[in-house]
């Protein structure tokens, strides 16, 4: 059961559809420490999508010629400064965000941090969406998501990521039996 991968296709339910005019390629995770605390990024957005503070897991999107496990280890060092044994691959999100006409393709991890460091944010990770990190216990994870999901694209976030750590959840019990 460790192995097995979910797949889930979701709508946007938020915004009108139009069309879909490019596809992105998202690599993201569900860290947790020895402790069992779990690493998530809050972002505080105020752009197209309304404003809104979300939790996130941390990912973010595949460069041309990388592959995914690269990808992911880059992005939780850049997000979070932390390198990550990676468990194994919990499986594939794929929605939507008619808003601005993309389908995303979120490719879901989970990862034991190794060890701490710098965060490397990008400009606009640090200016337009004041990305910062949040350390929690499962329950406030759940409870975080639950009650950022006040806003339309909160709503697709804690759709997106919630089956997914519940998912995580089951893995990591299941590895301690």
């Amino acid at each position: 059961m460790l192995n097995k991968q979910i797949n889930i296709e979701l709508q946007d339910t938020q915004w009108q559809f139009e069309c879909v005019d490019h596809d992105r390629n998202i690599v993201r995770a569900i860290v947790y420490d020895e402790n069992g605390l779990f690493y998530f990024v809050r972002a505080e957005r105020d752009d197209d999508f309304g404003k809104a503070t979300l939790i996130e897991t941390s990912g973010g999107g595949v460069e041309i010629g990388e592959d995914l496990q690269t990808a992911i280890q880059r992005e939780l060092k850049e997000e979070l400064g932390i390198s990550v044994e990676i468990i194994c691959k919990i499986g594939v999100v794929s929605d939507y965000y008619n808003l601005i006409h993309r389908h995303n393709i979120n490719n879901y991890f989970l990862c034991k941090v190794k060890s701490f460091g710098e965060k490397n944010l990008t400009q606009d990770e640090i200016e337009s969406f004041h990305l910062s990190t949040l350390k929690l216990t499962y329950d406030e994870a759940v409870r975080e998501y639950e009650n950022r999901a006040n806003t339309r694209l909160g709503t697709l976030v804690a759709n997106r990521e919630l089956p997914i750590l519940q998912r995580a959840k089951e893995i990591i019990d299941e590895s301690q039996k």
